[in-house]
């Protein structure tokens, strides 16, 4: 009898043990699953962040511009594009992931073109305006643009008396829409370029020319007897135009580019082509 009770302890030890470490067992392998189950769901929320906006080419970052605005945009002698906003754009694209592409137009079109999707993004020294916000998205500001008044040297024009002359600018523009209501529609003549916008007062059909600073510069220098006014039209801020559906790529294009400024690169930009 008192064997038959050993061998019955014995089995019932047994079995307890075999209990005891079923449940170790278990324990054991549900804490090596949990970090797998939290990779995965990081990877899920990765994998969700890359895919929260769109472009209007997959793989691609399409930039609508009017390469007419040295130093922000322009051509080489190669025909590549150059200039502020075409580096800061590359810049972006890169942070993204994406291959920049480059749809040289108009700058009323450029402008379009980003509104109605066409394109993902519009930079041309694009200025954030009321009208302009009413129809468009803007990223942070990343530069700051001034309005400035070419002249021929020895003119009589100046800023105060700007009013009683033929005023050119570059159709679009925030130069073109101030002196329009500053000096009504019947002293400004619209080019499609600055570029045009200056040989007029070469050719003496206008007596100034009111463009951004840094491409006024550029145009005086490449024109003989041009001036600049030592007065300031406006100051203004430069930023990045999108269409309103799209406000995940505006969330993106303003992280690409928070990141680009604190690290220097679009202040290093900007010094390349505009000397402090």
């Amino acid at each position: 009898m008192k064997k038959i009770f050993a061998l019955l302890l014995a089995a019932t030890m047994i079995l307890s043990l075999a209990a005891c470490g079923s449940k170790d067992s278990g324990t054991q392998s549900n804490e090596s699953a949990a970090p797998a189950e939290t990779t995965t769901a990081a990877n899920e929320t990765e994998a969700s962040a890359e895919a929260a906006f769109t472009t209007v080419t997959a793989g691609k970052l399409t930039m609508s511009t009017n390469a007419a605005f040295p130093p922000y945009e322009s051509t080489d002698d190669s025909g590549n594009f150059v200039g502020i906003d075409i580096e800061i754009a590359q810049a972006i694209a890169d942070k993204l992931g994406l291959e920049l592409q480059i749809d040289d137009m108009d700058f009323d079109a450029a402008l379009l073109a980003a509104q109605n999707s066409k394109s993902d993004i519009v930079m041309a020294g694009v200025t954030v305006t009321d009208e302009r916000l009413a129809v468009m998205n803007f990223s942070d500001s990343y530069s700051t643009g001034i309005q400035s008044v070419i002249v021929k040297e020895g003119s009589d024009v100046t800023l105060d008396n700007l009013g009683d002359y033929m005023i050119g600018t570059q159709r679009g523009t925030t130069g073109n829409i101030y002196c329009s209501d500053d000096y009504g529609d019947d002293h400004v003549i619209a080019y499609d370029n600055g570029i045009t916008a200056v040989q007029a007062l070469v050719n003496g059909q206008v007596d100034a020319v009111v463009i951004d600073n840094a491409p006024a510069q550029s145009l005086v220098a490449a024109n003989a007897g041009l001036t600049i006014l030592d007065t300031e039209y406006a100051v203004e801020d430069y930023a990045i135009g999108m269409s309103k559906s799209n406000t995940a790529l505006l969330d993106a294009v303003n992280a690409a580019l928070a990141e680009l400024q604190a690290d220097g690169t679009v202040q290093g930009i900007v010094d390349k082509y505009i000397g402090n």
